[in-house]
Protein backbone atom coordinates (compact mmCIF):
# COMPACT_ATOMS: atom_id res chain seq x y z
CA UNK A 1 0.00 0.00 0.00
CA UNK A 2 1.31 3.59 -0.58
CA UNK A 3 2.30 5.66 2.21
CA UNK A 4 0.04 8.57 2.49
CA UNK A 5 2.09 11.75 2.81
CA UNK A 6 2.07 13.43 6.39
CA UNK A 7 2.94 17.24 7.68
CA UNK A 8 3.91 17.28 11.31
CA UNK A 9 3.19 20.74 12.85
CA UNK A 10 5.17 21.76 15.83
CA UNK A 11 5.43 24.40 17.99
CA UNK A 12 8.11 26.75 17.24
CA UNK A 13 9.14 29.66 19.22
CA UNK A 14 11.62 32.91 19.11
CA UNK A 15 13.05 33.24 15.71
CA UNK A 16 12.51 29.79 14.87
CA UNK A 17 8.77 30.46 14.93
CA UNK A 18 9.37 32.45 11.39
CA UNK A 19 10.04 29.24 9.42
CA UNK A 20 10.84 30.90 5.46
CA UNK A 21 11.49 27.66 4.51
CA UNK A 22 7.92 27.03 5.07
CA UNK A 23 7.20 30.17 3.23
CA UNK A 24 9.50 29.14 0.02
CA UNK A 25 8.26 25.47 0.18
CA UNK A 26 4.47 26.91 -0.45
CA UNK A 27 5.91 29.55 -2.92
CA UNK A 28 3.85 28.42 -5.78
CA UNK A 29 0.44 29.21 -3.81
CA UNK A 30 1.81 32.48 -3.07
CA UNK A 31 2.21 33.32 -6.78
CA UNK A 32 -1.21 31.59 -7.59
CA UNK A 33 -3.45 34.01 -4.89
CA UNK A 34 -1.35 36.82 -5.86
CA UNK A 35 -2.51 36.13 -9.81
CA UNK A 36 -5.89 35.57 -8.06
CA UNK A 37 -6.14 38.70 -6.36
CA UNK A 38 -5.42 40.12 -9.67
CA UNK A 39 -8.45 38.88 -11.91
CA UNK A 40 -10.43 39.57 -9.09
CA UNK A 41 -9.61 42.80 -9.15
CA UNK A 42 -10.18 43.99 -12.24
CA UNK A 43 -12.72 40.91 -13.08
CA UNK A 44 -16.52 42.82 -14.49
CA UNK A 45 -15.09 46.25 -14.75
CA UNK A 46 -15.82 48.05 -17.95
CA UNK A 47 -12.23 49.95 -17.88
CA UNK A 48 -10.29 47.09 -15.80
CA UNK A 49 -6.44 48.00 -15.25
CA UNK A 50 -6.76 51.45 -16.52
CA UNK A 51 -8.20 52.47 -13.04
CA UNK A 52 -4.81 52.20 -11.95
CA UNK A 53 -4.00 55.38 -14.07
CA UNK A 54 -7.10 57.12 -13.44
CA UNK A 55 -7.11 57.16 -9.36
CA UNK A 56 -3.57 58.64 -9.47
CA UNK A 57 -3.78 61.11 -12.36
CA UNK A 58 -7.17 62.58 -10.70
CA UNK A 59 -5.47 62.58 -7.33
CA UNK A 60 -2.35 64.14 -8.78
CA UNK A 61 -4.48 67.12 -10.62
CA UNK A 62 -6.13 67.66 -7.26
CA UNK A 63 -2.84 67.99 -4.90
CA UNK A 64 -1.30 69.76 -8.10
CA UNK A 65 -4.32 72.52 -7.65
CA UNK A 66 -4.21 72.76 -3.61
CA UNK A 67 -0.18 72.39 -3.60
CA UNK A 68 1.22 74.28 -6.18
CA UNK A 69 -1.75 76.44 -6.86
CA UNK A 70 -3.54 77.54 -3.02
CA UNK A 71 -0.60 76.90 -0.72
CA UNK A 72 1.62 77.64 -3.11
CA UNK A 73 4.06 74.99 -1.96
CA UNK A 74 7.67 73.77 -3.15
CA UNK A 75 7.86 71.23 -5.73
CA UNK A 76 11.30 71.69 -6.35
CA UNK A 77 10.49 74.01 -9.83
CA UNK A 78 9.23 70.74 -10.86
CA UNK A 79 5.97 70.43 -12.77
CA UNK A 80 3.33 70.52 -9.33
CA UNK A 81 1.20 67.89 -11.65
CA UNK A 82 4.24 65.34 -12.31
CA UNK A 83 5.63 66.18 -9.22
CA UNK A 84 2.73 64.85 -7.48
CA UNK A 85 1.73 62.22 -9.43
CA UNK A 86 5.43 61.30 -9.15
CA UNK A 87 4.58 60.06 -4.97
CA UNK A 88 1.36 58.89 -5.32
CA UNK A 89 2.93 56.12 -7.55
CA UNK A 90 5.13 55.48 -4.43
CA UNK A 91 2.80 56.14 -2.23
CA UNK A 92 -0.07 54.20 -4.29
CA UNK A 93 2.66 51.18 -3.84
CA UNK A 94 2.75 51.66 -0.03
CA UNK A 95 -0.94 52.01 0.62
CA UNK A 96 -1.98 48.96 -1.92
CA UNK A 97 -0.12 46.63 0.06
CA UNK A 98 -0.80 47.93 3.62
CA UNK A 99 -4.27 48.26 2.55
CA UNK A 100 -5.16 44.73 1.39
CA UNK A 101 -2.65 43.02 3.21
CA UNK A 102 -4.63 44.42 6.55
CA UNK A 103 -8.26 42.68 5.06
CA UNK A 104 -6.45 39.29 3.79
CA UNK A 105 -7.03 37.21 6.52
CA UNK A 106 -10.52 38.50 6.96
CA UNK A 107 -11.85 37.92 3.44
CA UNK A 108 -9.81 34.38 3.19
CA UNK A 109 -11.85 33.21 6.12
CA UNK A 110 -13.41 30.47 4.84
CA UNK A 111 -10.05 28.63 3.62
CA UNK A 112 -8.38 29.41 6.80
CA UNK A 113 -10.70 27.69 8.63
CA UNK A 114 -10.46 24.16 6.59
CA UNK A 115 -7.02 23.81 4.95
CA UNK A 116 -3.66 24.20 6.28
CA UNK A 117 -1.31 26.60 5.11
CA UNK A 118 1.21 29.18 6.38
CA UNK A 119 -1.52 32.10 6.78
CA UNK A 120 1.41 34.54 6.64
CA UNK A 121 1.12 33.32 2.70
CA UNK A 122 -2.08 35.73 2.55
CA UNK A 123 -0.55 39.25 3.26
CA UNK A 124 2.24 38.55 1.07
CA UNK A 125 0.34 37.46 -1.66
CA UNK A 126 -1.28 41.15 -1.97
CA UNK A 127 2.38 42.17 -2.72
CA UNK A 128 2.23 40.80 -6.93
CA UNK A 129 -1.06 42.71 -7.13
CA UNK A 130 0.49 45.99 -5.54
CA UNK A 131 3.42 45.57 -8.17
CA UNK A 132 1.79 45.05 -11.58
CA UNK A 133 0.04 48.61 -10.55
CA UNK A 134 3.46 50.10 -9.83
CA UNK A 135 5.00 48.67 -13.20
CA UNK A 136 1.71 50.43 -14.63
CA UNK A 137 1.95 53.52 -12.95
CA UNK A 138 5.95 54.02 -13.41
CA UNK A 139 5.62 52.82 -17.32
CA UNK A 140 3.05 55.91 -18.33
CA UNK A 141 5.04 58.33 -15.75
CA UNK A 142 8.44 57.88 -17.05
CA UNK A 143 6.95 58.49 -20.39
CA UNK A 144 5.15 61.45 -19.42
CA UNK A 145 8.73 62.89 -17.84
CA UNK A 146 10.38 62.21 -21.29
CA UNK A 147 7.42 63.97 -23.30
CA UNK A 148 8.06 67.30 -21.04
CA UNK A 149 11.75 66.77 -21.22
CA UNK A 150 12.54 65.55 -17.94
CA UNK A 151 14.63 62.68 -18.34
CA UNK A 152 15.58 60.46 -15.22
CA UNK A 153 19.61 59.98 -15.21
CA UNK A 154 21.54 57.44 -13.69
CA UNK A 155 20.24 57.94 -10.46
CA UNK A 156 17.06 55.78 -11.83
CA UNK A 157 19.52 52.41 -11.20
CA UNK A 158 19.09 53.40 -7.34
CA UNK A 159 14.71 52.94 -8.04
CA UNK A 160 14.32 49.12 -7.79
CA UNK A 161 16.67 50.13 -3.91
CA UNK A 162 13.80 52.50 -2.74
CA UNK A 163 11.35 49.90 -4.17
CA UNK A 164 12.39 47.45 -2.13
CA UNK A 165 12.25 49.60 1.30
CA UNK A 166 8.78 50.41 0.56
CA UNK A 167 7.63 47.00 0.33
CA UNK A 168 9.58 46.03 3.40
CA UNK A 169 8.19 48.84 5.29
CA UNK A 170 4.48 48.37 3.79
CA UNK A 171 4.76 44.67 4.13
CA UNK A 172 5.45 44.80 8.03
CA UNK A 173 2.94 47.25 8.39
CA UNK A 174 0.48 45.36 6.52
CA UNK A 175 1.00 41.86 8.15
CA UNK A 176 0.54 43.00 12.01
CA UNK A 177 -2.49 45.00 10.44
CA UNK A 178 -3.73 41.87 9.18
CA UNK A 179 -2.99 39.71 12.83
CA UNK A 180 -4.48 42.46 14.69
CA UNK A 181 -7.49 42.87 12.36
CA UNK A 182 -8.01 38.84 12.67
CA UNK A 183 -8.90 39.94 16.55
CA UNK A 184 -10.74 42.99 16.43
CA UNK A 185 -12.46 44.08 13.26
CA UNK A 186 -12.35 47.77 14.57
CA UNK A 187 -9.02 48.39 12.95
CA UNK A 188 -10.27 47.74 9.48
CA UNK A 189 -12.34 51.58 10.29
CA UNK A 190 -9.47 52.96 11.68
CA UNK A 191 -6.83 52.18 9.10
CA UNK A 192 -8.07 54.19 6.33
CA UNK A 193 -7.78 57.61 8.43
CA UNK A 194 -4.60 56.43 9.47
CA UNK A 195 -3.48 55.98 5.82
CA UNK A 196 -5.09 59.53 4.88
CA UNK A 197 -3.47 61.21 7.65
CA UNK A 198 -0.04 60.01 6.26
CA UNK A 199 -0.46 60.84 3.19
CA UNK A 200 -0.86 64.64 4.20
CA UNK A 201 2.17 64.20 6.64
CA UNK A 202 4.54 62.86 4.10
CA UNK A 203 5.87 64.64 0.90
CA UNK A 204 3.62 63.08 -1.36
CA UNK A 205 2.20 66.34 -3.06
CA UNK A 206 4.64 68.86 -1.55
CA UNK A 207 8.62 68.91 -1.05
CA UNK A 208 10.10 68.76 2.50
CA UNK A 209 11.35 72.25 2.35
CA UNK A 210 8.00 73.53 2.67
CA UNK A 211 7.79 72.09 6.35
CA UNK A 212 9.20 74.72 8.88
CA UNK A 213 12.74 74.21 9.82
CA UNK A 214 12.09 74.07 13.43
CA UNK A 215 9.25 71.26 12.72
CA UNK A 216 11.75 68.87 10.01
CA UNK A 217 13.37 66.94 12.80
CA UNK A 218 9.83 65.46 13.90
CA UNK A 219 7.93 65.42 10.47
CA UNK A 220 11.65 63.13 9.37
CA UNK A 221 10.36 61.09 12.44
CA UNK A 222 8.26 59.67 9.36
CA UNK A 223 10.11 57.16 7.76
CA UNK A 224 8.20 57.85 4.27
CA UNK A 225 9.76 60.92 4.64
CA UNK A 226 13.26 59.85 3.21
CA UNK A 227 11.87 56.87 0.98
CA UNK A 228 9.72 59.24 -1.06
CA UNK A 229 12.53 61.68 -1.42
CA UNK A 230 14.63 59.41 -2.41
CA UNK A 231 12.45 57.64 -4.72
CA UNK A 232 12.00 61.60 -6.54
CA UNK A 233 14.94 62.09 -6.21
CA UNK A 234 16.40 58.97 -8.80
CA UNK A 235 13.55 60.02 -11.05
CA UNK A 236 13.21 63.72 -10.80
CA UNK A 237 16.83 64.63 -9.57
CA UNK A 238 14.94 66.71 -6.66
CA UNK A 239 17.59 68.44 -4.01
CA UNK A 240 15.81 67.44 -0.79
CA UNK A 241 17.92 63.96 -0.58
CA UNK A 242 19.00 63.37 2.35
CA UNK A 243 21.63 60.22 3.01
CA UNK A 244 21.10 60.53 7.06
CA UNK A 245 17.08 60.33 6.32
CA UNK A 246 17.51 57.23 3.51
CA UNK A 247 19.44 55.69 5.81
CA UNK A 248 17.05 56.27 8.95
CA UNK A 249 14.24 54.80 6.81
CA UNK A 250 15.93 52.24 5.33
CA UNK A 251 16.71 51.08 9.35
CA UNK A 252 13.25 51.80 10.10
CA UNK A 253 11.82 49.82 7.32
CA UNK A 254 13.52 46.80 7.97
CA UNK A 255 12.88 46.32 11.69
CA UNK A 256 9.18 46.91 10.93
CA UNK A 257 9.00 44.43 8.28
CA UNK A 258 10.65 41.57 10.57
CA UNK A 259 8.31 42.82 13.45
CA UNK A 260 5.09 42.66 11.52
CA UNK A 261 6.25 38.72 9.93
CA UNK A 262 7.30 37.86 14.07
CA UNK A 263 4.04 39.92 15.45
CA UNK A 264 1.83 37.87 12.96
CA UNK A 265 3.24 34.23 13.48
CA UNK A 266 2.84 34.73 17.16
CA UNK A 267 -1.02 34.58 16.42
CA UNK A 268 -1.00 32.34 13.80
CA UNK A 269 -2.00 29.50 15.13
CA UNK A 270 -5.18 30.75 16.67
CA UNK A 271 -6.05 32.70 13.56
CA UNK A 272 -8.65 29.93 12.78
CA UNK A 273 -10.39 29.97 16.05
CA UNK A 274 -10.98 33.91 16.46
CA UNK A 275 -11.69 33.97 12.28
Amino acid sequence: MAVRPTYLLRPRSGWQSLDLMELWRFRDLLIQLGVRDVKLRYRQTAMGVAWVLIQPIVTAMVFAFLFGRVARLSTNNIPPFWFAFTGLIAWGFFQGIVSRASASLVQSAPIISKVYFPRLVLPLATIISCLLDFAVGLVIMLIGLVGIGLIPDVRVLLLPVWLLLFLLLAAGVGMYSAAITARYRDLQYALPFVIQFFAYASPVGYATNSVPPDLRGWYALNPLVGLLEAFRWSILGTANFSWAATGYASVISVCVFVFGMYGFRRVERSLADVL
